[in-house]
């Protein structure tokens, strides 16, 4: 498995692309995936520092999909700002993230880490005490999420 992230300076340049390019790289790349699936989604906020798509200093990437319940969407958000980014932002190895929305309820919440101990370290700490806090399960219907080891000579 593989986890492709782009990230574009404007919606405007976005949709430029799918207009003039992308079936035209789409057609030249047929049968070298399978299971393609692609999410848009539009940023929110930044974990830690001013976000920026720069990988060279991260080891991992943590990115976690969320399904929300519309009732609780606005619950959901005022925690990710005010309980786990300040949480992820104040843990050793964490380097910084994203936080962003889709239609529908959707959320990717993205970080990036020096080194996967010390994610390890933010995961066994916290994780536990902050969902119980925020009244994750609560808010969300569904989430997936996944540890990405970055390979360098995939990022551009």
């Amino acid at each position: 498995m593989a986890h492709l992230f782009e990230f574009w300076e404007s919606r405007s340049f976005y949709d430029s692309f799918m207009a003039r390019s992308h079936d035209r790289l789409a057609a030249a790349q047929t049968g070298t995936y399978k299971d393609l699936q692609v999410r848009l989604f539009e940023h929110q906020l930044d974990v830690k520092v001013g976000f920026r798509p720069h990988f060279a200093d991260a080891d991992v990437v943590r990115v976690a999909h969320c399904r929300v319940r519309e009732e609780r969407l606005e619950h959901f958000t005022l925690m990710q700002e005010k309980v786990w980014n300040p949480a992820m932002a104040g843990s050793p190895g964490m380097l910084r993230g994203s936080f962003g929305q889709a239609p529908g309820g959707e959320f990717l919440v993205l970080s990036m880490w020096d080194s996967q101990a010390e994610h390890g370290k933010y995961r066994t700490d916290r994780v536990e005490r902050l969902a119980s806090r925020t009244q994750i399960e609560a808010d969300m219907t569904a989430i997936a999420g996944d540890v990405v080891a970055i390979e360098p000579s995939w990022t551009v």
